[in-house]
């Protein structure tokens, strides 16, 4: 999948993008954020189910995961993890970009080619930058209605890359999310 040029977009308004104090239990203590933690569970189109117990935690955490890496920069790649939280109540959806993005341009978001508009990044760690999002019903439903996500990065704040990412297999494996 390659990379595309963007131009920037509106702020992801209907969503609420979480401070950088959430704990990232799914990524904590990752060698290589791209290489995401876990055994593999099942394979659901271009998803996996990935399920580890993080470090301090009292039971299994399980997300569904997709990596890309951009055909014209083999060192540009994103991972897109989707997570129900341990007490069930919330969706979360973290996106790890790699070292060097602008950061006060945000992540942006197109599904299907429609501007979702931009997010900010919560933190950086060693291995690239996290944007984590609450998912709500809204998103949920042009997640599962979408046929390609493109998360477009910035490195100028008028031009960003995209990564497009197939949602083949998003629903289908969020409903086998434990």
């Amino acid at each position: 999948m390659g990379a595309s040029k963007h131009h920037s977009g509106r702020s992801w308004s209907a969503i609420n993008w979480l401070g950088g104090l959430l704990a990232l239990t799914f990524m904590s203590g990752l060698p290589q954020a791209a290489h995401a933690q876990g055994a593999v569970r099942s394979v659901h189109g271009d998803w996996q189910i990935r399920c580890d117990t993080p470090p301090g935690a009292q039971s299994e955490q399980c997300a569904l995961i997709q990596s890309v890496v951009a055909e014209d920069r083999s060192n540009a790649g994103l991972t897109v993890i989707v997570l129900k939280t341990a007490d069930q109540k919330s969706r979360l959806m973290r996106v790890v970009a790699p070292l060097g993005v602008l950061l006060p341009s945000g992540l942006g978001l197109k599904l299907d080619n429609q501007d979702v508009g931009r997010a900010g990044f919560v933190r950086c760690l060693p291995n690239g930058c996290v944007a984590e999002v609450v998912m709500d019903d809204k998103l949920l439903g042009q997640l599962r209605n979408a046929k390609t996500a493109t998360f477009i990065i910035f490195e100028t704040p008028e031009e960003g890359i995209g990564f497009p990412l197939s949602l083949n297999g998003l629903a289908d494996g969020y409903d086998k999310l434990p």
